[in-house]
């Protein structure tokens, strides 16, 4: 135990020393630049007025060049001061931004779940079904999400419910797999125990089989709430409305480079901690011997 925490302990300076690298490199390729092209100088008539019918103030915008790490240090700053407001369609706080994204994730990767786990129960204990439905699974799992996107707009007609879609069509995959695989690895000695105890099958499913495959059925729950977070993201970008890329869209639209990294850095950010919170769940459910 103490040889990890030295290790955690050495690994955390060594990332914050690249961290400091990394600033230090952005600092002085973009110092040169940061006092030319920042304001409207760079920008057009038309420009400017879109700037201020947007709300936005054309004079602390950068037309042209990288940010420097201070003007993204102040955008972090005034993001994180007031992430609630709502001022329109087009200019909401990245808080209700991430709310919306988040909402549509949970809600597609949760009727993933409730399809995929039973499902792939039912596929990994009969090798029947695993046969029959094996070339569905791999003529539709290599399909991109986004590429639903336009028969899901078509069909529902409801960017927001297309966007569930999509969560849940690429959430599928990972778990039924991976559920599947886990129910069909279940050790043969632990099945044969419990058919010689009489167990009944729903008996022998929740606690035999579940606590046996858990740790894979995470696996695939984690690998699915990853690519959820990236397509949402696409997805939001092309269906518009509301939703951190949509955020990312309109900003870019804005010519604002410096709220577009930020946007990033979030989506970063809020990923990492969903695939945290992933493993330390599978953590909890992992049997170590």
């Amino acid at each position: 135990m103490n040889i990890l925490k030295t290790l955690g302990f050495r690994a955390g300076i060594v990332s914050a020393l690249l961290l400091v690298v990394f600033v230090a490199v952005w600092y002085a390729a973009t110092a040169s630049s940061a006092g030319t092209g920042a304001g409207s100088a760079g920008m057009t008539a038309e420009q400017v007025e879109y700037q201020k019918m947007m709300g936005k103030d054309p004079g602390a915008a950068k037309a042209s060049g990288f940010p420097t790490p201070m003007q993204m240090g102040e955008t972090f700053v005034r993001q994180l001061r007031d992430p609630f407001y709502d001022r329109g369609p087009n200019d909401k706080g990245i808080a209700i931004q991430l709310a919306h994204s988040l909402g549509r994730v949970g809600l597609g990767f949760l009727l993933a779940s409730l399809v995929a786990i039973p499902l792939g129960f039912v596929i990994g204990m009969s090798p029947l079904l695993r046969r029959a439905f094996d070339p569905f699974i791999q003529v539709l799992k290599p399909i991109s999400p986004l590429a639903w996107m336009p028969l899901a707009l078509y069909t529902i007609k409801d960017s927001s419910i297309s966007g569930i879609f999509v969560i849940f069509i690429c959430s599928v995959w990972p778990m039924l797999i991976n559920t599947a695989f886990g129910v069909a690895s279940v050790k043969r000695e632990w099945l044969n125990v419990a058919s010689t105890l009489e167990v009944s099958p729903l008996r022998k499913a929740f606690q035999v089989i579940l606590p046996a495959a858990a740790p894979t059925i995470l696996t695939g729950m984690r690998i699915s709430m990853g690519i959820a977070w990236l397509v949402i993201v696409a997805a939001e970008m092309l269906v518009g409305g509301t939703g951190i890329g949509y955020f990312v869209w309109n900003e870019w639209n804005n010519l604002s480079l410096t709220n577009v990294i930020f946007a990033i850095l979030v989506i970063g950010i809020v990923g990492m901690l969903l695939d945290l919170a992933f493993a330390q769940l599978q953590k909890v459910v992992t049997y170590v011997e």
